[in-house]
């Protein structure tokens, strides 16, 4: 969001991704040393990372152009770089040389994420000790290479953004020329829920901008369940919506606390950012499909809509008409995941909270023919309120 905002103010800017570095390991803001990570999953999540962003700011610069008069036509979509390119070659008697030389062990030392390693138990292995010096390595290389003259990130990088800006300071010439640029840090507080708890993997509440990782539908959904002491604050962080706009949006909310008014904008505007336009349609279809009454008429659902609102969610599967009309709906329900086991589908069959197409479902051998099919190729199977899957069959 930041490398957005100053996109959108006419800046270059590189997102950077750390395949080098992220065979390393990051120190910052942990007690134990990370597990080294395998070099062909390293690739792999950089090449998937690359496309998130790329995505991320395509999407980005569309939507703030619908709400963002001032949004240049003229942006265009960053380049993303991947540390792996410079460090690769870069042989350990050239790092020394280069690096090593202008580090100093003292200031190394002094850094937060070093001093809390060494007082814990786990220590410190020399591989996460040198990580600053290769980040600060990155910033030296983008500042000569690009002219990049800011870093930006977590107020956990800050000591390893410092390192990159001694280390410029340290190799720019004694007497710099007119055109020779200053370098900047600047860092912005983690975000958090109003518990304290930060986002991310290990806090366990990541959301991922890759819909094979977080579906659409779950990606609206965690924002339409977000804390009330928490909305007003990611609608300012994560959408372009003015101050005064957002003032408003929380004194109808404050009105109305149940209708979830702030939460459910929230939802959409983040949504729009990250998945586009169409993607808000699919996330609320879905959400109206799942949280739609039990005993909803079925004539409200049809097949191409619900396969297009589910397409990459991992709740649809494909499978064969000869397959939906021969297996009990009891046995679909444990095979393709919406239950845990046989025995559980056969539980909310007896106590009648198995669903097909807002039907219950009457017995546990009871098996669909064609006419139960939506448009005679798709299936919603529902346990209880809100768990559901989509089976459909590939148009013939």
């Amino acid at each position: 969001m930041c490398l957005l905002h100053f996109q959108l103010r006419g800046h270059t800017i590189i997102p950077l991704i750390g395949g080098a570095t992220g065979l390393i390991g990051d120190p910052s803001g942990r007690k134990t040393e990370r597990e080294q990570a395998n070099a062909t999953h390293v690739e792999k999540n950089v090449n998937m990372l690359s496309d998130s962003i790329k995505t991320f700011f395509h999407r980005g610069l569309a939507y703030a152009e619908s709400r963002l008069p001032s949004a240049s036509e003229s942006i265009f979509d960053p380049e993303v770089k991947n540390n792996l390119e410079w460090h690769n070659n870069f042989t350990m008697l050239e790092f020394l040389r280069v690096v090593g030389v202008h580090a100093r062990i003292n200031t190394m030392l002094s850094k937060e994420s070093v001093k809390t390693r060494l007082e814990s138990s786990a220590g410190i292995s020399f591989t996460e000790f040198t990580y600053q010096l290769l980040q600060a390595y990155d910033f030296y290389h983008l500042h000569r290479a690009f002219g990049c003259t800011i870093q930006i990130g977590g107020s956990d990088q800050w000591g390893n953004i410092v390192a990159g800006l001694e280390f410029i300071n340290r190799l720019s010439p004694s007497k710099p020329s007119k055109d020779d640029q200053k370098a900047f840090g600047i860092t912005t507080p983690l975000l958090t829920t109003a518990s304290g708890e930060k986002f991310g993997k290990s806090a366990g509440n990541a959301i991922w901008l890759n819909p094979q990782l977080t579906s659409i539908f779950d990606f609206f959904q965690y924002f339409l369940k977000v804390e009330d002491a928490d909305v007003e604050k990611y609608l300012k962080v994560f959408t372009f919506l003015s101050l005064e706009e957002i003032e408003v949006i929380m004194k109808i909310h404050k009105l109305e606390p149940d209708k979830r008014s702030a939460q459910r904008r929230l939802a959409a505007e983040v949504t729009e950012l990250v998945h586009g336009v169409q993607g808000v349609k699919r996330a609320e279809m879905i959400t109206n499909t799942v949280f739609r009454h039990p005993n909803a008429k079925s004539h409200m659902l049809d097949a191409d809509s619900l396969i297009d609102a589910f397409t990459d969610d991992p709740r649809m599967s494909w499978c064969q008409e000869s397959e939906l009309t021969s297996v009990p709906v009891m046995k679909l329900a444990s095979k393709y995941g919406l239950v845990p086991s046989t025995s559980a589908a056969r539980q909310l069959i007896q106590s009648k909270g198995l669903y097909f197409n807002d039907h219950i479902v009457p017995d546990t051998h009871f098996t669909m023919n064609k006419t139960h099919l939506l448009d005679g190729r798709a299936v919603m199977i529902r346990a209880g309120k809100d768990k559901v899957i989509l089976l459909a069959t590939p148009h013939s």
